[in-house]
C-alpha cells in the first residue's frame, strides 16, 4: 500500500514537472527527471515482490489519480481568477499544458511501465529469482527507452527543434537508467526488506499479461 501511494504521488508530480525544461550542464532535460525514475524503481520492487498482477493494478491506479489531478486543474483554469491575483498566466501555462502532457504520459508510461514489469517478471522466472540487480537495470532500460520514444514526440512536437527533441529523448532514457543504477543498492535493500517482512516472493508462472485484466489480483 505504501509503495502504491508513493508511486501515484511520483507519477502526478512528474507529469506536472514535465512542463518545465531545465539545463543540466550542457544538456536540456525536463524537470520531471527529478522524480519520474522513482516510479520505475517502485515498479521493479512491486513486480519483484508481488508479481505482474499487482504491478498492473498499481500502474492503472496511478493513472486514475493522475487524471483526477489534471481534471481538477482544468476546472481551476476555467474558473475566473480574482482581479488582484497576478499568477494566472503561470498557473494556466502549467495546468493548461497538462492535458497534452497527461495524454503523452498515458500512452508512454503505459507502454514503458508495463514493458518494465513484463521484462522483470519474465526474467525472474527464467533466472529462478537470481540476479535481481541485472534484471532491474535491463527492465528499466527497456521501459525507459519505450517511454522516451513515445512521450517526447507527443508532448513536445512543434514546441522545440526536432534535433533538440531527439537529443532530449536519448538523454532522458540514458539518465533515467543511470539513476536506477546509482540508487540500485537502496533498491536491493528495500526489496530484501519487503520480502522478509511481507513474506512474499511471487513467481509469475502461467499468468495472463493482458494489461486490461485488472480484476485478476
Amino acid at each position: 500500500m505504501l509503495l502504491g501511494i508513493v508511486f501515484c504521488v511520483c507519477l502526478v508530480a512528474a507529469n506536472l514537472l514535465e512542463t518545465k525544461v531545465i539545463k543540466l550542464g550542457p544538456l536540456a532535460i525536463t524537470a520531471g527527471m527529478i522524480v519520474f525514475p522513482l516510479s520505475y524503481i517502485i515498479n521493479d520492487c512491486i513486480a519483484e515482490v508481488w508479481g505482474f498482477k499487482k504491478a498492473r493494478l498499481i500502474i492503472w491506479m496511478g493513472f486514475l489519480m493522475n487524471f483526477m489531478v489534471v481534471g481538477l486543474g482544468q476546472i481551476a483554469v476555467m474558473i475566473p481568477a480574482a482581479p488582484f491575483w497576478e499568477g494566472e498566466d503561470s498557473f494556466n501555462f502549467v495546468f493548461g499544458m497538462a492535458p497534452r502532457i497527461a495524454a503523452a504520459s498515458l500512452v508512454a508510461f503505459l507502454a514503458g511501465s508495463f514493458l518494465n514489469a513484463y521484462v522483470m517478471s519474465r526474467m525472474k522466472v527464467r533466472s529462478k529469482g537470481k540476479h535481481f540487480s541485472f534484471r532491474a537495470v535491463v527492465s528499466t532500460l527497456a521501459g525507459e527507452s519505450a517511454d522516451s520514444l513515445i512521450f517526447f514526440p507527443i508532448a513536445f512536437a512543434g514546441l522545440m527543434p526536432a534535433g533538440e527533441l531527439l537529443k532530449m529523448m536519448a538523454v532522458q532514457a540514458i539518465l533515467k537508467t543511470l539513476y536506477e543504477i546509482i540508487v540500485l543498492p537502496v533498491t536491493v535493500r528495500v526489496v530484501k526488506y519487503v520480502k522478509r517482512v511481507d513474506g512474499s516472493d511471487v513467481y509469475d508462472d502461467s499468468i495472463s499479461y493482458n494489461i486490461f485484466k485488472i480484476n485478476e489480483l
